[in-house]
């Protein structure tokens, strides 16, 4: 019997990811034959959980929350992407060589440019939040040459501290790059408005004033999954003329992944689709 290549996404808490859906989804699309499950990790764990996955022959991991900053360090190589968030999302198992990727920015781009047709190129773009979610982000959205970047938070260090970890050459000098506190925001409106923020999880009311939002802006959710959440009551009494989950997101990084690993890449909308009327 042929062995099935192994794959699967790991993280705590796990029950809830879409994960396993979106990729089997690809691989019926693209006829690669492989199994992708869930794989509940303890904290403090990790090392040992995601060993003994690939010592008995994984080839590929997705990794969520709260793992991806160990999972960048437990991998032998880095990706650029990887090393700019400083966090791994994806795994990827090359003879025993365990290389670690981030595909969470170039997920985001793609679902705002191509999936919503919203141009960042000389837009200026607000991210509230500076964990994780953020980090990942960051440069991809950068390399897109807005006109002006600024990422606030409530604790205004953290904030500064990520700006001050973009540090490549690469980044167009022309870009004006801010950070803050949350009540550092009366120095204009943005055409983009990005929750990176735990605020539509936790049910917190998103924490900015809705003055921030320009004429035609997109206000965009990290979070997925949740209608009627605090982010996007906020973006209704803003007058958003855009709104938008990251149920996209999520399908695209997951694409990005399945190309690492397959070599082949599939097509997002049908399954977007198929997931929003699930």
């Amino acid at each position: 019997m042929e062995a099935i290549d192994q794959y699967v996404v790991i993280g705590n808490p796990i029950e809830h990811s879409k994960s396993p859906k979106i990729h089997t989804m690809f691989a019926e699309q693209t006829g690669e034959k492989i199994a992708y499950n869930k794989l509940f990790c303890p904290i403090n764990d990790f090392s040992r959980v995601v060993s003994n996955f690939f010592a008995a022959g994984g080839c590929g991991a997705n990794v969520t929350v709260p793992f991806k900053l160990e999972a960048n360090n437990f991998a032998h190589r880095q990706s650029s992407r990887a090393e700019h968030a400083q966090a791994a999302n994806t795994l990827i198992n090359r003879g025993g060589v365990i290389s670690a990727e981030n595909t969470d920015g170039i997920g985001l781009v793609r679902d705002i440019t191509n999936n919503l047709g919203f141009s960042l190129a000389g837009k200026s773009i607000l991210i509230v939040g500076s964990g994780g979610a953020a980090r990942g982000v960051l440069f991809p959205l950068l390399m897109q040459a807005p006109k002006s970047m600024k990422v606030v938070n409530r604790t205004e260090e953290k904030a500064h501290k990520l700006i001050r970890s973009v540090t490549d050459e690469t980044i167009s000098s022309s870009i004006v790059i801010s950070s803050g506190g949350l009540t550092d925001l009366d120095d204009g409106v943005f055409d983009l408005v990005v929750n990176a923020t735990s605020s539509s999880l936790s049910g917190e009311l998103f924490p900015i004033g809705t003055h921030v939002l320009g004429p035609n802006a997109l206000a965009y959710d990290m979070m997925y999954g949740k209608e009627g959440s605090s982010f996007d009551k906020w973006a209704l009494q803003a007058k958003a003329d855009h709104i938008a989950d990251g149920l996209g997101m999520l399908v695209e990084q997951a694409a990005e992944s399945f190309f690492l690993w397959r070599g082949k890449r599939p097509e997002t909308k049908p399954v977007m689709e198929a997931l929003r009327t699930r």
